[in-house]
């Protein structure tokens, strides 16, 4: 344990939740034991059974609630202990991510600093990248006392977390403070702690958006780092007319300007405040975020902090949980297979906190090194634009991942920071690649690949884009196929109208899903066709629920294309559904063998109605071949032009036009 004084300002203060909302304790406390003294062998049977190895074996384990835990919090910076119990700081939001400090920044060590008021002990741990956990450290505090431990980062090469336990004696114990700190002499960049203006996109989502610009208000440090937030309204709901917007323009001192401008996408309303902050030449970074969050804002400051301390310019990202179901961790990093040049998750998906803490779980204390963060919390340093220019102008979709690449091209890394990260509005229950993002999904991977893929012809995207128009025409899916050939005609026409089309595509990607039956939903049981009882009719009870072999998925392929290719059934027939099946079970090797069937979409609101068209299906295999020869064909040529109009058109000029900044300004 050291004496020395402690750093300026923390690198990562511990927090609690500052709203009544027990759902989100376990990413602060340590939900899953509470401990009594004298210790005994229960926990660590039940600790060896979930798999990992605790250095204080023995606890008896005292299992409470969530909300008795919410009940112990004291303000955003306390926690009360009671009396012979201890808590565990070892989680989420209040654990140290040592190894991604050691990996991506200069300093080669922490101060950990607690402030205290009883009798109790605080004990010091560590992890390393295979989950083994020990303690480093201990000290015995009574009244109101600060200790502080210097820890150095020695043994994190490949993973590992830092953090501190408490335990309460014969009185109740209280945590008065903690927070983590650079080294004493460790000066960040510059030698001074940067700035940031946040730029927010926002489409018709004016109540979160509020809160979200009230959140960001409500700390003092993190406000008084703001220089500027860009709120890029491209609704037709206006924000301006919200109930409290004029108290969050109020709460921000000053430092709201409000953007009202075309519907551009994200990419456009992100590219507006990338534009505004380098036109200011005030902040050091932008931090975009999505209108649809709710944000811890502590991490607002790390994210910041560990831009200050970084070995070179990095774009630092937040993750993203579960807005309505907070616990849940979407992933933990992001990856793109180069090859196939899709991305995904590079770890498990959806992990839920509630069930498996960050002791519990051994994956989670690996350095996860990224290629992308997603634009719902994203801090990007001004000079990084300046050097690689603003976002792709697609519209939605591929933005965000293409910008990271581009930026890692010019040694730029991006990295996803733990104990950062916001609550959003999740996918799980939607599949927008069957609506009208069809389009964007297909057309702007294909310009990605284009500019990033480092295989010839593309690697296997090109076969990949292929099965995928199978798959959706086999499903009797002729839009989502309608707007992807839409896509490849896009992006054969070259690199020079993506400005212009990212003001039109929309709509007419809209107006082109008019022509297609299943994209009519149906959101009235009273509209709902009856189902035909037929004994020939699949039962889909019985049919495979997980995704076949390749043998077998040959074999299937050779029996129901066939069937497709020649059918004489057309989609204006409407011919009677034959079976009504939920959004899980309408697999692409279980709706080919329906004629006709309705599919409940993944929201659960409303049901679309498929049905067979042998010329729709005969026409667009033939055309999706074809584009994929094509392509492969044009593909080095293609790569070529897209990579020499790159700095083009992401450039502030050339964005400058297409947001129609030489007009009347229409921002305040």
């Amino acid at each position: 344990m050291s004496t020395s004084a402690f750093a300026r300002s923390p690198l990562q203060r511990v927090v609690f939740p500052s709203d009544h909302d027990p759902d989100i304790v376990p990413l602060y406390v340590d939900a899953d034991f509470w401990t009594t003294l004298p210790v005994h062998q229960e926990r660590e049977a039940l600790e060896h059974q979930r798999g990992f190895v605790y250095s204080d074996p023995g606890q008896a384990v005292v299992r409470m609630s969530d909300v008795s835990m919410f009940s112990a919090i004291r303000g955003d910076r306390g926690f009360q202990i009671p009396h012979q119990r201890k808590v565990s700081f070892g989680t989420y939001f209040n654990a140290f991510p040592a190894s991604y400090w050691r990996h991506h920044t200069t300093l080669d060590a922490v101060v950990l600093r607690v402030t205290t008021r009883g009798s109790g002990q605080v004990l010091v741990y560590r992890s390393n990248a295979r989950g083994v956990i020990q303690r480093m450290d201990t000290a015995d505090v009574n009244g109101e006392q600060t200790v502080e431990f210097s820890l150095p980062f020695t043994y994190f090469g490949d993973g590992g977390w830092l953090w501190f336990d408490l335990v309460a004696e014969d009185s109740d114990f209280a945590l008065v403070e903690a927070g983590w700190y650079a080294p004493e002499g460790a000066e960040p960049n510059g030698g001074r702690q940067s700035t940031v203006s946040i730029g927010i996109t926002t489409y018709n989502r004016a109540e979160y958006c509020v809160q979200l610009l009230r959140d960001l208000a409500s700390v003092d440090a993190v406000r008084q780092s703001i220089d500027k937030v860009y709120v890029v309204d491209q609704g037709t709901q206006k924000i301006r007319d919200a109930a409290d917007f004029s108290a969050a323009e109020t709460e921000l001192g000053g430092r709201l300007q409000l953007i009202e401008q075309a519907n551009l996408g994200g990419s456009g309303g992100f590219s507006r405040a990338m534009y505004e902050t380098l036109q200011a030449g005030v902040s050091d970074h932008v931090l975009l975020l999505d209108d649809d969050i709710a944000i811890e804002p502590e991490g607002v400051l790390r994210a910041l902090r560990f831009s200050d301390y970084a070995l070179r310019p990095t774009i630092v990202g937040g993750h993203m949980f579960d807005m309505y179901d907070k616990t849940k961790l979407h992933a933990f990093g992001e990856g793109i297979d180069f090859f196939n040049f899709m991305w995904g998750p590079k770890t498990p998906h959806r992990h839920d906190f509630a069930s498996s803490n960050l002791r519990q779980t051994r994956w989670l204390h690996r350095r996860i090194d990224v290629d992308y963060n997603g634009w719902w919390m994203c801090l990007i340093p001004v000079s990084v634009i300046r050097k690689v220019g603003l976002s792709l102008p697609v519209f939605i979709k591929w933005d965000d991942s293409e910008f990271a690449l581009r930026a890692g091209d010019k040694g730029v890394p991006t990295v996803s920071l733990p104990g950062a990260a916001v609550w959003h509005v999740s996918w799980v229950d939607k599949d927008d690649s069957q609506d009208w993002q069809a389009f964007f999904h297909a057309r702007n991977r294909l310009v990605a690949a284009l500019l990033h893929s480092p295989f010839e012809k593309g690697g296997r995207l090109t076969r990949d884009n292929l099965a995928l128009d199978v798959k959706h025409l086999l499903s009797m899916q002729y839009f989502a196929v309608a707007a992807r050939h839409e896509a490849y005609r896009n992006v054969l026409s070259g690199p020079r109208q993506l400005h212009d089309d990212i003001q039109t595509r929309q709509g007419e990607v809209r107006e082109l899903a008019k022509r297609f039956p299943e994209t009519q939903l149906i959101k009235s049981k009273v509209d709902l066709p009856e189902i035909v009882d037929d004994a020939e009719t699949p039962d889909p009870n019985v049919l495979r629920r997980n995704p076949p072999g390749k043998v077998w998925a040959f074999r299937w392929l050779l029996r129901n294309v066939p069937k497709h290719f020649f059918s004489t059934a057309r989609a204006k027939d409407k011919r009677p559904p034959e079976v009504h099946l939920a959004f899980e079970e309408a697999r692409w090797w279980v709706l080919p063998l329906y004629d006709s069937a309705l599919v409940t979409n993944a929201e659960g609101s409303a049901v679309a109605w498929h049905r067979r068209d042998g010329r729709l299906f005969r026409k667009m295999l033939i055309e999706s071949f074809l584009f994929r020869r094509r392509i492969r064909r044009e593909w080095a040529e293609l790569s070529k032009r897209y990579r020499a109009a790159l700095p083009e058109i992401t450039s502030p000029d050339t964005w400058a036009k297409t947001l129609k900044l030489d007009d009347e300004s229409r921002s305040r």
